[in-house]
């Protein structure tokens, strides 16, 4: 598990859903989640991911009738079912080309958007908010994607649906979710490397770098360390500077860094912040570390905070 990092105020507002409690309203018994139902003519491949995605809610939020709603059940489903699809959604989206998923996640939030305009005192709207947040924004999901959610939170920071308060919460989201997004280029920023050198990112030379935000008292960043290190061919592509790993310690207690500074890889481009401008500008949303981003050789991005095991994939396969 990553470690936390401190959240601003405004970020942690909108942790705990758009609106407080609803009073709701008798309905019927419970039932299963209604699966998604893919057209004959969607037999494999990326199409049929793409319909599945698309319409993975379709049924759920389908408003020609409502259902039971309260603190265990969203629409006659137990809470514990609609989370596991949302779980289960997230990682179709992984499957699928950002485009197609933010398409899916953008038409999931405008059925239930139109779900709670209809039925007002249902948990819908709330409920999938908040799980979408979980699984595609929490620093700890294993299939969490700002670019995604994005596509679910720029709507929610501009709804009428929405109270005041909560909704600058989600604008700040929106805000973070459009840095440094996969496929424009990566923010530069400058740095001091171990022997006190003044150096920037795109001075880095390289077919891809490997941007590390990282601590050295981090155990899942030794985790990684550990699994570059050992695995052979991502290891001969870093010693043939074909990979450039740039870890960048963004913290104030640097004497706690440089006591660490021998644990590194002498293979990798280790450094810090001196002045603080990665947090302070919000030049990156590093909100738990460590936070790994794949760049290829114009310092384009690839993969942002993405998950470990993604990024080792991705490196065997190059």
């Amino acid at each position: 598990m990553r470690k936390y990092l401190i959240l601003t105020a405004v970020s942690l507002l909108c942790a705990c859903g758009p609106r407080g409690g609803k009073n709701v309203s008798p309905a019927p018994a419970q039932r299963d989640f209604p699966q998604v139902e893919v057209p004959a003519m969607y037999t494999e491949g990326q199409d049929r991911l793409a319909w599945m995605a698309g319409h993975f809610w379709d049924r759920f939020t389908d408003t020609s009738a409502v259902y039971a709603c309260d603190s265990l059940t969203v629409n006659g489903v137990p809470v514990v079912s609609v989370d596991s699809q949302m779980g289960l959604f997230a990682t179709l989206l992984g499957q699928l080309p950002l485009p197609e998923g933010g398409k899916a996640v953008a038409r999931l939030y405008d059925r239930v958007e139109a779900f709670e305009r209809k039925y007002p005192d249902s948990n819908v709207f709330e409920e999938i908010g908040r799980l979408t947040r979980h699984y595609l924004y929490d620093p700890n999901s294993p299939v969490r994607n700002e670019d995604l959610y994005l596509s679910f939170v720029e709507r929610l920071g501009a709804s009428d649906l929405i109270d005041n308060g909560y909704r600058m919460g989600y604008e700040w989201d929106a805000r973070m979710c459009r840095l440094n997004r996969v496929g424009t280029p990566a923010t530069d920023f400058a740095f001091t490397d171990t022997r006190g050198r003044i150096r920037t990112l795109y001075g880095v030379k390289a077919d891809y770098t490997v941007l590390i935000f990282g601590n050295p008292g981090c155990n899942a960043c030794q985790e990684m360390m550990a699994a570059m290190s050992s695995t052979p061919e991502i290891a001969a592509l870093v010693d043939s500077g074909r990979i450039q790993v740039v870890d960048i310690y963004i913290d104030q207690e640097i004497d706690q860094w440089k006591a660490h500074i021998d644990e590194y890889p002498a293979a990798w481009i280790n450094g810090y912040d001196h002045g603080y401008t990665i947090r302070t500008d919000l030049l990156y949303n590093v909100r738990g570390i460590p936070s790994i981003y794949l760049l290829d050789a114009s310092k384009t991005v690839l993969m942002k905070d993405a998950v470990q095991e993604k990024v080792l994939t991705a490196l065997m396969n190059l």
